[in-house]
């Protein structure tokens, strides 16, 4: 159970795949789902005893559907069938860990919940992937990932499986394979932007704009105010930190540690002042792109709005 599918999937699909014999599938597995049964139709499948094999596999998948009535689940999960192995893909929810249906799956099996991770994790979590598979990465390539797919594991890992079928194995996969195979700019995204307005340099920063102009179905605007709404912020916060190690920094911010020295450059160009300044327009500028009072303002004009008042 829990926020982040892809480890219920995961392992979802290694139960089906590896519990039994592709012999023993046709008669002993069973994949139901929750919008098309009922706990009593999984109890009934549950309790039938395995034909010419040690055990059964039931498999619930979109379990959450059967939210409103899964502590009608308590009777089975005191007694359950010893040759059943029930699975439960609780997406996107859990169960309330005060109820007695939680606690005797807890006593009676496994209860495995799968939590979000926080962006400043994922590139960690990429590297180790890559790294069980024979590849690695480098910083800025990761987190281009991470900037432009958030922290979807199963969007990355799709990703991730793209570049695995191009490249050989003992690679490092950089930001041009990237850009070349995933169709993510390196030089021309909001990453960069980030990094462009951090160093005061303008021109980067416009000539970035203007490629977003141009491609708006890759670069959407709310995206674009929303990311550099957060670097501000965030620089608002490293402004009131005493401790601005690499490690607290990352930490307290919830940023990859690659990202850290943007906000050491930010910071030295921007006193605490300006940044106030400059997340009171970027709030603005957030409402009016969403359509709030600027019908008639193009999404390059905000952008260009936004640059004015950082630079000045």
């Amino acid at each position: 159970m829990g926020e982040e599918p892809y480890y219920i999937d995961k392992l979802t699909e290694f139960i089906e795949d590896n519990i039994l014999t592709e012999d023993e599938k046709g008669f002993n597995q069973m994949v139901l789902y929750g919008r098309d049964t009922s706990i009593e139709e999984v109890v009934s499948n549950a309790k039938r005893f395995p034909m010419m094999a040690e055990r059964q596999v039931v498999i619930v998948k979109e379990a959450q559907e059967l939210s409103r009535n899964i502590e009608k689940l308590e009777t089975y999960a005191e007694n359950p069938q010893p040759s059943t192995v029930l699975v439960f893909a609780y997406k996107y929810k859990t169960l309330d860990k005060r109820k007695k249906v939680t606690k005797i799956l807890e006593k009676s099996g496994v209860v495995f919940e799968s939590k979000k991770l926080y962006e400043n994790q994922v590139g960690d979590w990429i590297k180790r992937v890559l790294s069980g598979q024979g590849y690695s990465i480098e910083p800025k390539a990761a987190a281009m990932l991470v900037e432009f797919l958030g922290t979807d594991l199963s969007k990355i890992s799709n990703e991730l499986d793209k570049l695995k079928i191009i490249l050989p194995k003992g690679h490092i996969i950089s930001a041009k394979d990237v850009e070349e195979n995933i169709g993510i700019s390196k030089d021309y995204n909001v990453f960069e932007l980030r990094k462009a307005i951090g160093e005061g340099n303008q021109l980067k920063a416009y000539q970035i704009i203007e490629y977003f102009s141009q491609n708006p179905k890759d670069n959407p605007l709310v995206l674009t105010i929303g990311q550099v709404f957060a670097f501000f912020s965030n620089l608002l916060q490293f402004h009131g930190l005493k401790d601005k190690s690499k490690r607290n920094v990352a930490k307290v911010l919830r940023v990859n540690p690659f990202f850290v020295s943007d906000y050491e450059l930010g910071a030295r160009r921007y006193p605490m002042k300006k940044v106030s300044s400059i997340v009171a327009k970027m709030r603005e500028l957030d409402v009016k792109s969403k359509g709030v009072g600027s019908s008639s303002t193009t999404n390059y004009d905000l952008m260009k709005e936004m640059l004015i008042h950082i630079f000045n």
